[in-house]
């Protein structure tokens, strides 16, 4: 690894802990209500006006059922706008509406913040499906996440209580007062980078040299001519023209990254110059998707009276990512394999000259890319400023064993919080049995139900990968959306399910995904693997909440220490190990030792 990545990461690092503690603990204050009276006034009369009674909370039953409902609208909303778009204004460029199947899976897709895109943005969706659409569900899914984190630590920090917050109010301040005012700032800077935020459809731009074209030869009515053997026939042409898409992007590239949504306004995503211009834009990014995500910690540390508990979940999480960020560094730089096992001599040194460049931006370099690729598997954000599908074997598994691991380095918003403590739940359970000791947690003893319902949300996601990529490489519609054989499409399949199911959306892109067997088998993974994830976060938060607080004593396992933090790190890589590296083994490490297969085989099997 370079100087320059080095230099990258410790920059990273020090500024989210800058601005994180900070956000956290104003976070703390929100959901704890220590606003201003006046403010708290005005935001009763404005729920009461639509419908929700701020001034009674909600047990986690009520507050369960109130989110589903919610969201289930939004899909509902998201998947009309999508099929009536031909029908509504601001469709400058008149795309219609988009197909059943994949309306029902981009629905889910945004609602769920998972952003999985089987379409491209720019040739797909008009302006206002993009903006009353995509961007309106980027913020509540985001707030959603963010509303479960803050219901699940009032369960920590609240003694005999039979509630854990009210979800309207929780709903309202998140989207009001964290993530409207920092999108808005987020997008001016993104502006004045060159981002587009425009209603205007395209731009038609004079190129300095014509570009000579080769293009399928069509008849009057649009379909292929071809020749008498029924080969395609093809025409010359030249073009002086460039017609650039433009569109509201920056707004929705904002939230896209802070509430770590992912997807983007591009088929290209981030790695489009006009979502991403330079890289100055490209660290901006990578620091707004992270953001949220650290200040939780601080959050829960403030609000359960211990600040050393959420510093030992945000070292754990720091750890975990920092390693696959270095890990994914070290292998693109070092390049791919192949050209290390086809070279008779077997010197030390990098396996390509340069590292992997195919797929990446050049405005980026590999160091830059390696942390973009890290965090936003890491969280559960999913935009990519590079091509996933072309990274090394070894460099591939990195990003899917990161959403692998739960996404909880730290991952998404709200949900990286309440997924690492449930894994913190499964820790004190496995140290209490290891002592002999009731396992406890801030004071709060963990029963029998507190643990079926941390399996139940930590192995929904497993499952599903699991089932899911199975199904897939058993059936005709599954195989028929591969683009490569062998290792390398047992990796596209495993990386979709595995994206789908843990609410990420960036994808290894050989896959055909817009088809109806993949739009209907990932939208119902990912609403599965979001939804059933939250209920159990809630279900735990309404238990711990009933509980009294139990007195530290001598037996008391500490949760703040080092100690602790390896046995969180051990307890995430246990669940992972046990349950996908058979998978990763016929995947990217199969496709890691594959050259050195063929290599042996051509020369006589010299090694």
């Amino acid at each position: 690894m370079t100087s320059a990545f080095w230099a990258l990461l410790a920059a990273l690092f020090a500024a989210l802990l800058l601005v994180g503690r900070p956000l956290g603990l104003y976070m703390a204050a929100l959901a704890e209500g220590r606003m201003p009276e006046a403010l708290l006034a005005l935001e009763a009369r404005l729920l009461g006006l639509a419908g929700a009674r701020p001034e009674q909370e909600m047990g986690w039953g009520a507050y369960a059922r109130a989110l589903l409902l919610f969201n289930f609208l939004g899909v509902l909303a998201l998947y009309a706008l999508q099929r009536l778009q031909g029908m509504l204004p601001l469709d400058p460029r008149h795309l219609g509406a988009l197909s059943p199947d994949s309306a029902f899976n981009t629905a889910i897709s945004f609602v769920t913040n998972t952003n999985w895109q089987g379409y491209a943005g720019e040739t797909t969706m008009g302006n206002l499906v993009q903006m009353t659409g995509l961007a309106v569900q980027n913020f509540l899914s985001a707030a959603t996440g963010i509303a479960v984190a803050f219901a699940m630590v009032r369960g920590f920090a609240r003694r005999s209580a039979s509630t854990i917050g009210n979800f309207w109010v929780d709903l309202h301040r998140i989207t009001s007062y964290v993530l409207l005012p920092i999108s808005f700032v987020l997008a001016i800077v993104l502006v004045s980078q060159g981002v587009p935020q425009t209603l205007r459809a395209e731009r038609t731009v004079h190129l300095i040299a014509p570009v000579s074209l080769r293009l399928a030869a069509t008849d009057a009515k649009g379909h292929r001519v071809v020749d008498a053997q029924g080969r395609p026939t093809w025409v010359a042409s030249q073009s002086a023209q460039q017609i650039l898409p433009l569109g509201p992007v920056a707004s929705q590239e904002a939230i896209k990254e802070l509430g770590t949504n992912g997807g983007g306004f591009y088929n290209a995503n981030s790695a489009h110059p006009y979502e991403n211009p330079d890289a100055l834009t490209n660290g901006l990014e990578i620091f707004a998707l992270l953001l949220i995500s650290v200040a939780l910690t601080f959050t829960f540390g403030r609000m359960v009276g211990d600040r050393r508990q959420g510093w030992a979940l945000l070292a754990a999480m720091a750890i975990m990512l920092g390693v696959a960020m270095s890990a994914e560094a070290h292998f693109e730089q070092q390049g791919n394999p192949a050209f290390r096992a086809l070279r008779v001599d077997q010197r030390a040194g990098p396996s390509q000259p340069g590292g992997n460049m195919e797929g990446k931006e050049s405005r980026f370099g590999i160091a830059s890319t390696a942390i973009f690729t890290a965090a936003t598997t890491g969280t559960s954000t999913g935009a990519v400023d590079s091509m996933l599908d072309s990274n090394t074997p070894l460099g591939g598994m990195v990003p899917m064993l990161l959403m692998q691991l739960g996404e909880v380095a730290p991952g998404g918003t709200g949900t990286g919080l309440y997924g690492m403590l449930m894994v913190a739940l499964m820790a004190v359970f496995i140290g209490g049995l290891m002592i002999g000791r009731t396992p406890e947690y801030l004071g709060k003893k963990i029963e029998s139900f507190d643990m079926k319902m941390v399996s139940m949300g930590l192995l929904i996601s497993p499952v599903l990968i699991v089932v899911g990529t199975a199904i897939a490489a058993v059936t005709p519609a599954g195989l028929a959306g591969l683009a490569n054989p062998g290792a390398h499409g047992f990796s596209e399949m495993l990386y979709a399910f595995t994206s789908a199911a843990n609410n990420n959306g960036s994808a290894f892109a050989g896959l055909s995904a817009d088809t109806p067997f993949y739009n209907l088998a990932l939208g119902l993974a990912m609403w599965a693997g979001r939804f059933v994830s939250i209920i159990a976060a809630l279900a735990i938060a309404g238990s711990l909440a009933s509980k009294k607080r139990l007195a530290t004593s001598s037996g008391t396992m500490p949760t703040h220490g080092a100690l602790f933090i390896t046995l969180l790190l051990g307890t995430v890589l246990l669940v992972a190990a046990l349950t996908f590296l058979p998978a990763l083994a016929l995947g990217p490490i199969a496709e890691h030792f594959a050259p050195w297969a063929g290599h042996a085989a051509v020369i006589g099997g010299r090694p």
